[in-house]
């Protein structure tokens, strides 16, 4: 089977910035990687509070949806914060993004349902 080509990491970064920052949220990179095909993590937050964690793995018919690794939840803070640590020691090609949203329902249509 073919390898299908798909966005290089940078702009995959670049477009999900645009979009969240496009309805006034905020968006920032916390660890920048392989421009082409490094890995992407999302930490997430709503209003600053409860972070999540999420990653994408490949699905069926070459598309990559993202999954949680943690849910949102108030305690998560030094879990994801060391989760990160040791992902990035383990790669240093990983992105790490953190979007910061008014409304949960702002990532509608991006990732599962947080909570």
């Amino acid at each position: 089977m073919p390898l299908e080509p798909r966005l290089a990491t940078h702009m995959v970064v670049s477009a999900l910035i645009r979009q969240i920052s496009a309805t006034g949220d905020f968006a920032t990179v916390l660890h920048k990687g392989d421009p082409v095909a490094g890995a992407l993590l999302l930490v997430t937050r709503c209003k600053g509070r409860n972070p999540a964690l999420f990653e994408q793995f490949p699905g069926a018919n070459n598309t990559r949806n993202w999954h949680p690794v943690f849910n949102q939840d108030t305690d998560n803070e030094q879990k994801i914060s060391d989760y990160l640590e040791r992902r990035i020691a383990q790669d240093s090609d990983l992105w790490v993004l953190e979007l910061d949203v008014a409304f949960d329902e702002r990532l509608d249509g991006l990732l599962p349902r947080r909570g």
